[in-house]
């Protein structure tokens, strides 16, 4: 097959030329758009990110198109009800870093109860004294998590190997997985007031918009730990100084932020088109920043090499589909 592939970087380029010989590839570093179909009118698959846009008039320029693979979970930059109609078929990649996504909140949950990050700045300076540094063991905690998706239910097994007591909260309750993995399901309210460390992993929606708000905040135990890595807007930045600023929680850790609502999905972070500008400023003077007990990585998350490439592999995967004509699960419907 003639493929198409937009918005890549160098590494992308090289990787997917050894893994895809048997096809003819065409490459290109911008976006697709009205101005770069015309370089590729004989396709029979496209490959792009988020910011091409796949509509009726790129569509149209394409007779020979067989297939939209997007290298990205959403795909609402692409008209599916056109590519329906045209028997184009729609492949996307729904998971690729649940394992590191989970790795990142341990990263800062121990950041957090060893003060990993005051210990590196005061030696950095030069300076050795355990004042102040005392932190605390995970074993025998409560770890509360919201949300027991792809994502959370690595957190769970994470936790069972620090010894650590498990509860969690979802709207859909998976009673084998609990048994299997060692938690139990809990009440929203009772999981805000049993757990040392909350951690949010639940999708960000009209329903989850606040789900930490100044009512329920005041439910966590006075001393307990809040972590996000899920999306800003589930909690509510206000509340949450508050609460910092009263010394009801013990310190945060934050890889979102609520002001965050230009990103869809992390991998829009890597494009060179992504206003990084903004997302900059936003955190330079962001209010968190002024909590000592606070740590905030920017949006970095998913930011593995092998999550990456799990995104080319699930690309790959949906192309060699294609070719040899077999059901993919990634297909969009």
């Amino acid at each position: 097959m003639r493929i198409g592939f937009f918005e890549l970087e160098d590494w992308e380029e090289a990787y997917l030329k050894e893994k895809l010989k048997k096809h003819d590839l065409i490459f290109f570093k911008d976006e697709l758009n009205k101005k770069t179909v015309e370089n590729i009118r004989d396709v029979d698959v496209v490959s792009v990110f988020i910011y091409s846009k796949i509509n009726k008039q790129i569509l149209s320029k394409l007779k020979k198109l067989k297939a939209v693979v997007t290298r990205f979970t959403g795909f609402d930059h692409i008209n599916v009800k056109e590519c329906r109609k045209r028997k184009i078929s729609v492949f996307n990649v729904p998971n690729y870093g649940e394992n590191t996504v989970a790795e990142h909140t341990f990263a800062l949950i121990l950041a957090l109860s060893r003060k990993i990050h005051k210990s590196y700045e005061r030696t950095i300076r030069g300076n050795f004294s355990l004042e102040n540094l005392r932190g605390f063991d995970l074993k025998g905690k409560v770890l509360g998590i919201i949300g027991l998706g792809h994502i959370g239910k690595h957190v769970a097994r994470i936790a069972k190997g620090f010894e650590m007591k498990v509860i969690a909260y979802d709207v859909k309750k998976d009673h084998k997985l609990s048994k299997k993995l060692g938690f139990k399901y809990t009440g929203f309210n009772d999981l805000l007031k049993n757990s040392d460390i909350i951690t949010l992993h639940c999708p960000y929606n009209k329903k989850t918009h606040h789900l930490i708000n100044g009512k329920n905040i005041k439910l966590i135990k006075k001393g307990a730990y809040l972590i996000n890595t899920a999306r800003g807007g589930n909690i509510e930045t206000r509340a949450l100084v508050r609460a910092l600023a009263k010394g009801d929680l013990g310190g945060a850790a934050l890889d979102v932020l609520e002001e965050e609502s230009i990103i869809k999905e992390e991998v829009q972070l890597l494009s060179k088109n992504f206003p990084k500008e903004n997302l900059q400023n936003l955190v330079e003077n962001h209010l968190l920043l002024t909590f000592d007990n606070v740590i905030i990585t920017p949006h970095n998350a998913f930011n593995s090499k092998e999550a990456l490439q799990r995104i080319l592999d699930t690309t790959i995967k949906n192309i060699k589909s294609i070719s040899i004509k077999e059901p993919c699960k990634n297909l969009v419907k």
